[in-house]
């Protein structure tokens, strides 16, 4: 990782950030007239505000990252066994499940967005693992796995603890998982994993 590809991922991230905030942000704010700071008749204003906040979001979703790949780094010099390592990460993926539905539940959240939304970012964490395999090896799953559900998962929680919005909730997370997302697979590009598993080669990290 050289200096100006990590300089390409910083932007770019905060680019996607952006994007995505402003897309959803608009989205709600042509569904629900209330979202936003002055409503529907401050829509540019509300889009600028969005655009900020997107920038914010994918910034801080690289800091994150960076920080669990620095956390996986010590890990594995800690547990030696990469299994034990991979183990612990499972483990804390499944109990992260049940644990974010507890918290929104006990954040008296309506009778369907606790269970829906964990099983949801489930889901779509299974995908994006199933997508960093074909890329890499079999060996990136659960690190991708924990990357997007149990990362994410902290990385929203000041919306999920200070929030009883669904729609505030959902205007963090998902340019979070998304901006998560798009930083997994471009790792492997940038340090050139992905075509050492095409090669038939072990990657070099498995985030």
């Amino acid at each position: 990782m050289t200096i100006r590809k990590w300089f390409f991922l910083f932007w770019s991230t905060m680019a996607i950030g952006a994007a995505v905030c402003m897309v959803l942000g608009l989205t709600m704010l042509l569904t629900d007239q209330e979202f936003g700071f002055l409503g529907i008749k401050a829509t540019g204003f509300n889009l600028f505000m969005m655009l900020l906040a997107g920038t914010v979001i994918g910034a801080f979703s690289q800091m994150c990252f960076f920080a669990y790949l620095t956390l996986n780094y010590i890990a594995l010099s800690v547990f030696r066994k990469k299994y034990l390592w991979n183990a612990l990460q499972g483990y804390t993926t499944i109990f992260a499940v049940f644990l974010l539905g507890y918290v929104l539940y006990d954040g008296r959240m309506n009778n369907w967005f606790f269970w829906v939304l964990p099983l949801s970012l489930f889901i779509l964490s299974l995908a994006a693992s199933w997508f960093k395999v074909k890329q890499t090896n079999r060996s990136a799953f659960i690190p991708t796995m924990f990357l997007m559900f149990v990362i994410t998962s902290i990385e929203s929680y000041p919306a999920i603890q200070g929030e009883n919005n669904v729609g505030a909730i959902i205007f963090m997370m998902l340019p979070l998982f998304v901006c998560n997302l798009y930083q997994n697979h471009q790792m492997a590009k940038l340090t050139g994993n992905a075509t050492a598993a095409s090669a038939g080669v072990p990657a070099k990290t498995a985030v």
